[in-house]
């Protein structure tokens, strides 16, 4: 779909940079002390992105929201259109960009919303917790130390997110081999960075086009809709399709093994709050919450384009103007959440920001949190000694990526 009419950008006026650089610390097990410092002294501070553009960087909770509410104002869409400041070279298609956009426009946010619904969808919370033991079953078989990244966490995201959209789950492993390179940061674009997108896009396409019997879960669906001459909403393509299918395996395959790693990279290092879970498995969810809002694998600041001039705090942000928000400042927040710092499974309420906000909140939030706690619980339940193989300041953090990625996490029990 073409990309939206946006204003020409405005050259940000005689403003100092932050005394920060940006993107900020890749090491995901520790808060980075420029968040706080910003949003004591500027929570709109200019800086510069990789692609040497000029940027607002937000790390106010408050100002971080408005800014998330606000799609009359502040659009991710064009993040993508041509001449905009960017955070990075634009590695993946445009359309890539705002996969959302596109369902929303065609009509199918609904379609899209159900499917990734714990409870009508096809990947339910009984249907991921047998997924969870199976997998933990190998690695009981096995026996300790495994990589929990490869072993547990990428293909029970993997098949979770293929059970939903109807991709053979066999393939999943496949499709997960090249997925960091869809998320990779760079100033420049180089050659082969859209070549996984181009392998995996191709893929889908053909399991779009694919023998009518064969077709499940969203995928059939949506091409139900393609074929439905009374429905009301736009020309469905089967390009259109296979790129929002795409779309939606690498965001939610990425989204949640690597929410998963940092999750039980704090739990290990919480064992009281361990104990208490294995004990109430109730308190799951409101832990699951609670690790949303403290863990940091969301990594960048969620990019918007401003479409016309908004005033953010004291700030004058100017059409054109590329505004990063960044989450884990908001969500370490004093002013929003009482000591802020403290892992707190009984916090609430517990208005994270971790799945956005606005237009552009996370279809997939509901089924996350399930797919969330059923892997915890089956953890804590048949490891209940889960622990780190080596500390925790050897980790190895993945560099040049959207998300804050251990390279491995090996564990014992």
């Amino acid at each position: 779909m073409s990309s939206p009419t946006v204003p020409s950008p405005e050259v940000c006026p005689a403003v100092p940079y932050a005394p920060v650089e940006w993107p900020l610390s890749r090491r995901g097990d520790v808060v980075p002390p420029e968040c706080a410092l910003l949003r004591e002294q500027s929570p709109v501070a200019r800086v510069r992105t990789l692609t040497g553009d000029d940027a607002w960087l937000v790390t106010s909770y408050a100002l971080a929201k408005q800014v998330l509410d606000d799609g009359e104002h502040f659009s991710l869409r064009a993040t993508a259109a041509d001449n905009m400041p960017r955070q990075y070279a634009l590695t993946i298609p445009p359309e890539v960009v705002n996969t959302m956009g596109n369902v929303n426009s065609a009509g199918l946010h609904q379609e899209v919303l159900r499917a990734f619904g714990p409870r009508s969808g096809p990947a339910s919370a009984e249907w991921m917790r047998a997924l969870a033991h199976e997998l933990i079953d190998s690695l009981v078989e096995e026996g300790p130390p495994v990589d929990l990244r490869t072993r547990f966490a990428e293909p029970y995201s993997a098949g979770m997110v293929c059970e939903v959209l109807g991709l053979p789950h066999e393939d999943g492993r496949r499709l997960m081999a090249g997925l960091d390179l869809g998320f990779v940061t760079s100033p420049a674009v180089f050659d082969g960075c859209t070549a996984n997108w181009d392998k995996d896009y191709a893929y889908v396409l053909r399991q779009v086009r694919a023998d009518r019997d064969t077709r499940r879960g969203l995928i059939l669906r949506l091409c139900e809709l393609r074929d439905d001459p009374t429905r009301d909403g736009g020309a469905l393509t089967d390009e259109m399709l296979a790129a929002v299918v795409t779309s939606l395996f690498g965001a939610g395959a990425m989204s949640t093994y690597v929410f998963l790693l940092h999750a039980v990279l704090t739990l290990v290092q919480h064992p009281e709050t361990m104990r208490r879970l294995r004990e109430q498995p109730e308190l799951m969810p409101q832990a699951v919450e609670e690790l949303m809002r403290s863990t940091l694998s969301i990594g960048d600041g969620l990019p918007r384009i401003a479409l016309a001039d908004v005033q953010v705090g004291d700030v004058l942000v100017r059409a054109g103007e590329l505004v990063l928000v960044c989450v884990e400042g908001a969500n370490f927040d004093p002013a929003q959440f009482d000591d802020p710092e403290r892992f707190d499974i009984d916090r609430s309420p517990n208005p994270h920001l971790s799945f956005g906000a606005g237009s552009h909140f996370c279809p997939a939030s509901l089924i996350s949190r399930v797919h969330a706690a059923e892997a915890l619980t089956a953890l804590l339940d048949r490891l209940p000694a889960l622990r780190l193989a080596l500390p925790a300041d050897q980790l190895v953090w993945r560099t040049g990526n959207i998300k804050r990625v251990p390279e491995r996490l090996h564990v014992l029990w």
